[in-house]
């Protein structure tokens, strides 16, 4: 292969494969029930929760596969991009994005680790506790129900569990 058909060579990047399912999560991290009902703080902290939660999930599920999961890293490349470029339009410099960055994806890495731990247990409270101790809430603390988001998120992993590779991969979540 000379050097100009290499160079001009188009390869098909991962990330591509799996850009619908980062579409499904960012879309799934944004249900208003999620704000409205379960109190996450409807604020930049609270929707990065959201977001960094669906995604381990889907992480996670990624993982229980041989086929799906040499694609967490490009999954997890999606979240980086999109990361950088919210902070970028946010102001913050170069120097500040890579700090930022780091604890962003320390947070991704604490919040698959509690989910690893609680969703592998039969005890609900584990699955609270890490929901309580990851989020930022609403103000009002009478709008605060770390139960029910404990809870839907509990329903979306078994929805993800329950939905084929090829699905997973074309964003279609089982019902």
């Amino acid at each position: 292969m000379s050097f100009l058909s290499r160079l001009f060579m188009r390869t098909t990047d991962p990330r591509e494969s799996v850009r619908p399912l980062w579409h499904q999560v960012v879309a799934l991290s944004r249900d208003p029930a999620l704000y409205a009902k379960c109190g996450v703080a409807d604020t930049v902290e609270g929707r990065f929760d959201m977001i960094v939660h669906v995604l381990s999930l889907a992480l996670l599920r990624m993982e229980q596969s041989a086929a799906l999961a040499p694609l967490t890293a490009p999954l997890t490349e999606l979240f980086v991009t999109d990361m950088d470029g919210q902070l970028r339009e946010s102001g913050v410099g170069d120097v500040g994005v890579s700090k930022q960055m780091g604890k962003l994806m320390g947070a991704l890495g604490g919040r698959i680790g509690a989910l690893r731990t609680a969703l592998a247990s039969p005890d609900e409270a584990l699955l609270i506790a890490a929901v309580e101790r990851n989020v930022h809430w609403n103000a009002a603390p009478d709008v605060r129900d770390a139960s029910a988001l404990a809870a839907r998120l509990r329903v979306l992993a078994g929805r993800m569990a329950a939905s084929s590779d090829a699905d997973i991969l074309a964003a279609r979540i089982a019902a």
